[in-house]
């Protein structure tokens, strides 16, 4: 019988950088901005390929968009997605005090992510559903959901629109084109693709578009969900936010050391993009390019997003315990916010003070909105009405919640 020579040995994979070391990203490949062509929204998946392998940039170091990938966006859609940017940061801070200070549960920011959602909720109709995570707050915010609104739900107070039936930043809107966030990892790209699949199956014209982490493509929903959207041809838009991290273990861990996540795609013959997550405008353009791909019927894209938690996974996680602790100030694709306010300035569009201002502005407006939720009340101090535990079950009242809410005395 044939034995081995050596012992066997098991591999686990590490990260670069642990709490007090240096951090080291010099393992990371990056394309020059503008180094990657553009392809026609028709090409075939087979001939896409590579396009899992680079990196789609248009911002440069000096701030100036290059390349054939530059969406050309006029000076007012920056500006826009500049101070949606700063609005999301600005709720990220307030929030994350609130949770200190005992006022709400469970918090988590979305810091050095905030192109994503902004982005992609800027290009895509309320009518597109959206399928999320809990980094996607920008999406709303973007779309001008009212920032008391999503207080009420983060406190789980008697003006929550959800009527305390989520976890606090679980949001949802039907309106603002923002499905119910789904709490177990992973299980809202099959949600997504199944909604694409019947608006396709109806005629209609509604895309679906989610977002999943890095670490949640190891699970078994996201490679379900592939299959179905490229059997179907589903038009949805499959987004893989690669931000370095999941909970508490690196992307290795779910697969980021041996190829791209974006790679993933092409064993279901998908085709794939992976695209610079700090860059507004390669956002922009690549999302632009599925869209078109789905409206045509075309079918799913899968885009990773190339990008870097910095804040921590949510209020119960600590960071420091795990990897250095400037490794945001390392990151080689820098600051979302800071790279769409330079490109703003090198087109004479925005200046460091109009950059104070508007700070100082979305200080103000979260402030605001912070004063009138907390008047309703936050976490303990109020809650949604015993009555609604019976709403929006049935139609039509069934018998049993008549007498159900006969026995709460309601």
């Amino acid at each position: 019988m044939m034995k081995n020579s050596q012992p066997l040995s098991l591999r686990i994979p590490e990260p670069s950088g642990r709490p007090g070391d240096t951090p080291d990203f010099s393992h990371i490949s990056l394309d020059a901005a503008g180094a990657v062509a553009r392809p026609e929204t028709d090409t075939t998946p087979a001939s896409l390929r590579d396009m899992a392998f680079r990196l789609v940039r248009v911002l440069d170091d000096e701030g100036r968009a290059v390349g054939p990938w530059d969406p050309r966006l006029d000076p007012e859609t920056l500006r826009r997605g500049l101070k949606a940017m700063i609005l999301t940061r600005a709720f990220d801070d307030r929030m994350h005090r609130a949770h200190r200070q005992g006022k709400t549960s469970f918090y988590m920011k979305c810091t050095g992510e905030e192109a994503i959602a902004v982005a992609q909720g800027m290009i895509l109709s309320r009518e597109d559903m959206g399928f999320p995570t809990y980094r996607q707050q920008g999406l709303l915010i973007a779309r001008d959901y009212p920032l008391v609104e999503m207080m009420h739900q983060i406190y789980s107070n008697a003006a929550d629109p959800i009527k305390g039936r989520q976890l606090p930043i679980l949001y949802a809107s039907k309106a603002f084109g923002f499905f119910t966030i789904s709490g177990n990892l992973g299980t809202q790209v099959p949600q997504a693709v199944g909604w694409a699949m019947a608006s396709a199956y109806k005629g209609d014209d509604k895309l679906a578009v989610t977002w999943i982490g890095d670490g949640a493509t190891a699970e078994g929903d996201f490679h379900n969900a592939l299959t179905f959207a490229a059997v179907y041809r589903a038009p949805v838009i499959l987004n893989i936010v690669n931000n370095q991290w999941a909970i508490s273990s690196f992307q290795g861990i779910a697969g980021g050391l041996e190829t791209t996540f974006a790679s993933k795609a092409i064993g279901y013959g998908l085709p794939a993009l992976r695209v610079d997550g700090n860059d507004f405008l390669a956002v922009w353009a690549a999302t632009r390019w599925a869209e078109e791909r789905a409206r045509a019927n075309l079918g799913a894209t899968v885009i990773e997003l190339f990008t870097y938690r910095a804040a921590p996974h949510s209020t119960s996680d600590d960071p420091s315990r795990y990897r250095p602790g400037d490794e945001f100030e390392k990151w080689p694709l820098g600051d979302p916010v800071a790279r769409l306010k330079q490109h703003l300035i090198t087109l004479d569009e925005w200046s460091e003070e109009q950059h104070e201002v508007e700070l100082k502005a979305a200080e103000d407006r979260v402030r605001a909105a912070g004063k009138e939720a907390e008047a309703v009340g936050t976490l303990g101090q109020s809650r949604p009405s015993v009555k609604t535990m019976f709403e929006d079950v049935y139609a039509t009242e069934d018998w049993r919640l008549v007498e159900q809410r006969r026995e709460v005395g309601i």
